[in-house]
């Protein structure tokens, strides 16, 4: 087993690697911007270290700082969490370079995975089912394009290879306005990613947003712990999610849990990682890999019972999966709803002093979070302060005490989405299960 290890991370889900890591027994590095030295896992790791300025460019996106907080503690690994530099690549082979060891994919994988385009040809060849579209980046020929688009059929959406958190995408309805679009998307994907490469894909009108969990110990191991439903999301932001992703079709549903499974061993996968679909009627379509643990992991950790962070932690250190798939069921259903320091109906940001936080409790709740009162949440980050999750042995059980965990949930001197949260989980339509990814937004009216 690792001996310590560094998280390159802050807020609710250095606390959750923090925790994980003192079960399995190993010492802890919490790192830290000048405006995060009160954060939880700060106080609570074995060590800490400042790595700089408030500005993440300064501080959490700095991999020199972070490498050299590792040697001056002699740590033997670096968890990048999410976010920041989680799927960077070039900080992944930096570690390794280092001596370290970078708990996640190897970094030509998550160079495999970041690329869109590579990612869905590799998974064309592992059996995966991808949304029909360009089958590679497209070129300078008008003509050519313009006949593609016509072979997947309109409307179509024009994506930058390097994109991700719905940023270098456009759709378009009529061949009129495709090649503008490539030209924008383009122009748009160099500035924002330093890569012009776009590709383009059917751009389904309806769909739900349905992922498959994954883990597997680069030994040739790998399993799936089921699915989960995104769906509810603003702006491309996941706003509440559940597993297992209720209306699924068995039939369809088996037979893209088995090809994630597949794609693992094909490309030599090593750790946790998510495949996200596109769902609608009743077929799935891939659309991108994440190579690192999900914001929303708690929900099947809840329906499952395997913590994949420590999973993480064993892979990382060597260690076989700790379960086959076999060992892996359902139980009930669970709900996150992400916990934002913000405006409920503007969604500005808010940041400020808590001067009351009291989180929910009872049967199958959960609170995730590095909130307390009298903490100051900074201006500088993403608005994330806590995740409550709920489970319940049935979806409308585990719906109900999500409700009534939202109405004892207490956070005071900031606004919060609360409210908003509260509004969704009585919600007529999400109570039937199966709502698209755009019902949130035409909801509020954005």
């Amino acid at each position: 087993m690792l001996d310590k290890v560094l998280i390159a991370n802050r807020g609710e889900i250095a606390l959750r690697i923090l925790r994980a890591c003192k079960e399995l027994g190993i010492k802890t590095v919490a790192v830290h911007s000048k405006a995060d030295r009160d954060l939880m896992h700060v106080r609570l790791a074995d060590e800490a270290v400042c790595i700089g300025p408030a500005p993440s460019a300064q501080s959490y996106l700095n991999i020199p700082a972070l490498i050299s907080a590792a040697e001056v503690t002699d740590s033997s690994a670096i968890h990048p969490g999410y976010g920041f530099l989680s799927e960077n690549a070039n900080f992944a082979e930096q570690v390794e370079r280092s001596g370290f060891t970078f708990i996640g994919p190897r970094a030509e994988t998550i160079r495999l995975m970041g690329d869109k385009v590579s990612a869905i040809e590799s998974m064309k060849a592992a059996g995966v089912p991808t949304v029909p579209g360009s089958d590679g980046p497209l070129g300078d020929d008008n003509a050519a394009n313009l006949a593609t688009a016509k072979r997947i059929g309109y409307p179509v959406i024009i994506k930058a290879a390097a994109g991700g958190g719905g940023r270098g995408m456009r759709v378009v309805h009529t061949e009129g306005h495709l090649l503008s679009a490539i030209t924008v998307t383009r122009t748009e994907a160099s500035a924002a990613f330093g890569d012009g490469t776009v590709y383009m894909e059917k751009f389904l009108e309806k769909p739900r947003h349905v992922e498959v969990q994954v883990l597997a110990d680069g030994q040739g191991n790998a399993i799936h712990l089921y699915d989960r439903d995104c769906s509810l999301q603003r702006r491309h932001q996941k706003v509440l999610e559940e597993a297992p992703a209720p209306g699924i079709d068995p039939e369809a549903r088996a037979k893209v849990l088995q090809s994630c499974r597949d794609a693992c061993i094909e490309i030599g996968y090593r750790g946790a990682g998510t495949f996200e679909f596109l769902y609608e009627d009743g077929e799935f379509f891939f659309i991108e890999m994440n190579t690192r643990v999900q914001v929303e992991h708690p929900v099947t950790e809840m329906v499952t019972g395997v913590d994949i962070v420590k999973e993480q932690l064993r892979i990382a250190s060597g260690l076989p999966l700790s379960i086959s798939q076999d060992d892996v069921q359902i139980n009930g259903h669970a709900f996150e709803c992400r916990i934002n320091a913000e405006d409920a109906r503007t969604f500005m940001p808010s940041p400020g002093k808590v001067t009351l936080f009291h989180a929910p409790g009872g049967l199958g709740v959960r609170m995730d979070s590095h909130m307390y009162t009298g903490y100051s949440v900074p201006p500088h980050y993403d608005s994330l302060i806590g995740k409550l999750i709920t489970w319940g042995a049935s979806r409308e059980t585990a719906l109900t005490r999500m409700r009534n965990a939202l109405d004892e949930l207490l956070v005071e001197g900031i606004k919060t989405n609360i409210d908003l949260q509260k509004d969704l989980v009585r919600d007529s339509y999400f109570r039937q299960g199966g709502v698209n990814i755009h019902y949130l937004e035409k909801k509020l009216g954005s």
